[in-house]
């Protein structure tokens, strides 16, 4: 599978989701600029996290109109595959390429810790390697992850099955609704969640709960 990593000024994730992408898939992602207007031919498009134009306006708010992001946008609108991590997934919502919208923590604090999360839905691209209602450890990094949608929205991704993750036995570190830690489009090529998965794959970092997650993307589960 070909990948592609999208670099934005202030993102410090990339490094990390590059390896992750070169070491589970066998080959390094293309990376694309924020001025770029064309994206290779590839099958999945990632844009990791950190802290793009240093979260001015909003989180996510000033990458989500650069350039690159509307070729994002054409290649979604294509079917391929789009995931967002942390900064990524505020990019993809102020994008308009996912419903709801990521607000300040409830505890107005940066949290940086591991938390337990339950596949909410494991029949997805993304998820195909878990199994559904399966409780994974991962880690979080982030000042602004409180999901929020209106009562009409929300009623709808979960009646969809658009919640892919919920962050489970109470470890919601921001006061998302419903525990909500990621969605997915409803055509189900767009994913984004506020946990690095790509920060959990091999014994060094101290477990592989996230390597399920791209084995399964790549094509690459035993």
């Amino acid at each position: 599978m070909k990948s592609a990593v999208v670099l934005l000024p202030g993102l410090n994730r990339d490094r990390d989701m590059i390896a992750a992408l070169t070491k589970i898939g066998g080959q390094a992602p293309a990376t694309v600029w924020q001025t770029d207007t064309e994206i290779p031919d590839v099958d999945l498009i990632v844009i990791p996290g950190g802290f793009s134009y240093g979260d001015y306006l909003r989180c996510g708010a000033i990458a989500a109109r650069m350039p690159v992001m509307r070729a994002v946008a054409e290649k979604a609108a294509k079917g391929v595959m789009v995931m967002g991590v942390c900064n990524g997934f505020q990019i993809l919502l102020e994008a308009g390429l996912l419903p709801g919208a990521l607000m300040r923590n409830a505890s107005l604090n940066f949290v940086c810790r591991e938390v337990k999360l339950e596949v909410a839905n494991a029949n997805t691209a993304f998820t195909r390697g878990y199994t559904p209602g399966q409780i994974i450890r991962c880690p979080v990094a982030h000042h602004d992850g409180n999901f929020f949608a209106d009562a009409e929205t929300l009623a709808r991704i979960e009646g969809e099955s658009q919640v892919v993750f919920r962050y489970a036995d109470g470890t919601n570190p921001n006061g998302s609704l419903n525990d909500i830690a990621g969605v997915i489009s409803d055509g189900g090529n767009v994913l984004g969640l506020m946990p690095h998965p790509e920060n959990l794959i091999e014994a060094a970092h101290g477990g592989t709960d996230g390597r399920a997650l791209f084995e399964g993307l790549l094509g690459k589960a035993a």
